[in-house]
């Protein structure tokens, strides 16, 4: 039996799930908590970051990790790429970009099994574009 399946829906796993969806900025977990905060007064932030890592274990969520950068929390589980401003460091899909888009992979690379690749292409967002001088 899975982790997922022994797992209690609590009334918080289900509120910060909802707000996680309800958005498309994929939100740190201290501005979901800012969010949830609004339905939830009391719940702490602890709560938040222990219910994110449940739900991600149990593939309800994506965990987006880049290098350097605070983790962000993605509602859409399925596969799609992403846009990071280098700047701001906001986050959008890239919904017409599906996996049969991205590289290629071999079915062995350097002795490893391949289970997934990520994508992520990064650039500067229309508002920090004006910002910055272009380059030339």
């Amino acid at each position: 039996m899975s982790n997922a399946k022994l797992r209690r829906n609590t009334p918080q796993r289900k509120i910060i799930l909802e707000e996680l969806r309800a958005v498309t900025t994929h939100p740190t977990a201290a501005e979901l908590y800012d969010l949830v905060r609004r339905r939830l007064p009391r719940v702490s932030l602890g709560t938040v970051y222990r219910n994110l890592e449940v739900l991600h274990q149990d593939g309800m969520i994506r965990k987006l990790e880049f290098a350097g950068a605070e983790a962000r929390f993605d509602g859409t589980t399925t596969e799609h790429y992403h846009v990071r401003c280098r700047q701001c460091g906001r986050i959008e899909d890239i919904p017409e970009l599906g996996p049969d888009s991205g590289p290629v992979q071999p079915a062995q690379l350097a002795g490893f099994r391949i289970e997934g690749h990520r994508l992520e292409y990064v650039g500067l967002c229309p508002a920090c574009q004006t910002t910055e001088p272009a380059l030339h």
